[in-house]
């Protein structure tokens, strides 16, 4: 017994230094501790982290062009001891920078905080109902977006549509019910609402909307927010075990798939009338998609594009940081440059992305290029992007190099 408890002590401690993924040849499953002889009963654990360089063209006079992060590190677990019961938690940080460290690691920075913990069960072998702080959204593949396989640097950030608004960090608390008919899959939830999110104004009289129904009209009317996402699988199926979408598969599947999806939550903005009286205003967001991933030759090359179009509704003419009441179109498409599997691979890209808003008569632009460097698959990989965006008559252009090890 002595034994087992510090073989598994020992790779829990690994698992946290190193990390995993997608197009591997060294891979093999990552850590998994088997409780049983036929492995049906298991832990297994997943670390990874990415460490980034920007250089950026837009800032203050006094402030470098030059800084460093560590973008994500990550710990997820999930365990079955029955086929009929899954439990998963993944904690980590995000974003840690000289401006968010602190002298003693306390602080609002970007600490160390639960991104996911839910409870699952069977309720046959095609379909689960779960619950707790879950990533089981709607809308779109890019807000159900995994951030260990991606195809750019990172993902189209107004995909995560409701990411500090009505969520933690693109996750919710509720339970939700997934599932599939063949090649048909499904995934719909009801939501517990964050009642302190981003959106912290006041709504002005015979102003825009605020994203804070809960907060300012209580949980009685704007307490609850729904979400779904329907996928066809049209040629090979992926796996939906767990909620984080593959970005690019490096032609190891032949994917072709179509969904829709949605978010709503019934007075979730407030408007402010000429005389000061509050109303509350439906949000509903609803987003089509298409991704393709697949092999072009037996040379080791191809293809990976995705496309969504996305109609936004916060409410009445509502803006707040990146996001608002309008449209959005994103599409990026990447290639694998033909090679040995066994060998560095390297994969071109290129990304746009256009956002209206109804309360302001400019379009937001960005336009990315880039390419990965596969030393072990998603594994170990090295990325170079640059980014241009374009809104409001400012331009912003900024390089980044970020290492990623994953096991």
């Amino acid at each position: 017994m002595k034994k087992n408890k510090l073989l598994f002590f020992s790779i829990f401690l690994l698992s946290i230094q190193l990390s995993f993924s997608q197009g591997s040849p060294d891979y093999n499953g990552g850590f998994k501790i088997k409780f049983n002889d036929d492995g049906s009963k298991y832990l297994r654990i997943l670390s990874w982290g990415q460490f980034q360089a920007t250089y950026n063209n837009n800032v203050p006079d006094n402030t470098s062009n030059l800084g460093f992060n560590v973008r994500r590190a990550r710990v997820l677990m999930f365990s079955q001891i029955t086929k009929k019961f899954l439990l998963l938690t993944h904690f980590g940080l995000n974003s840690l920078s000289s401006s968010s460290l602190h002298p003693v690691g306390k602080g609002d920075g970007a600490q160390l905080f639960m991104h996911d913990v839910w409870g699952q069960w069977s309720l046959t072998d095609e379909h689960a109902v779960g619950a707790g702080l879950h990533y089981w959204n709607g809308i779109s593949r890019l807000n159900n977006q995994s951030t260990l396989n991606l195809l750019t640097l990172d993902n189209n950030r107004q995909s995560w549509a409701t990411i500090g608004l009505s969520d933690q960090f693109a996750r919710h608390v509720g339970i939700y019910f997934k599932g599939k008919f063949g090649k048909f899959k499904y995934q719909v939830a009801i939501n517990d609402a964050i009642t302190n999110g981003l959106d912290a104004r006041t709504p002005e009289n015979g102003g825009a909307a605020v994203y804070g129904g809960k907060r300012i009209l209580g949980s009685k009317d704007a307490g609850f927010a729904y979400a779904g996402y329907f996928e066809y699988n049209i040629l090979d199926s992926e796996s939906n075990f767990l909620p984080y979408k593959v970005g690019t598969y490096l032609g190891g599947k032949k994917v072709f798939n179509i969904g829709a999806g949605f978010f709503a939550h019934p007075s979730g903005s407030v408007r402010a009338t000429q005389t000061g009286v509050l109303k509350g205003e439906n949000i509903s967001i609803f987003a089509v998609d298409a991704f393709y991933d697949a092999p072009i030759k037996d040379n080791g090359s191809a293809i990976t594009a995705y496309a969504t179009f996305q109609s936004n509704n916060y409410g009445e003419d509502f803006r707040f940081s990146a996001y608002g009441t309008g449209n959005m179109f994103y599409a990026h498409v990447g290639y694998v440059v033909p090679g040995d599997l066994k060998k560095a691979r390297f994969q071109p890209y290129l990304s746009y992305g256009n956002n209206s808003y109804d309360a302001v008569s400019d379009n937001r632009n960005v336009f990315g290029i880039g390419g990965n460097l596969y030393l072990s698959g998603h594994n170990s990989k090295l990325t170079l992007e640059y980014k241009n965006e374009k809104f409001e008559g400012d331009a912003a252009g900024t390089v980044t190099l970020q290492a990623m090890i994953y096991l």
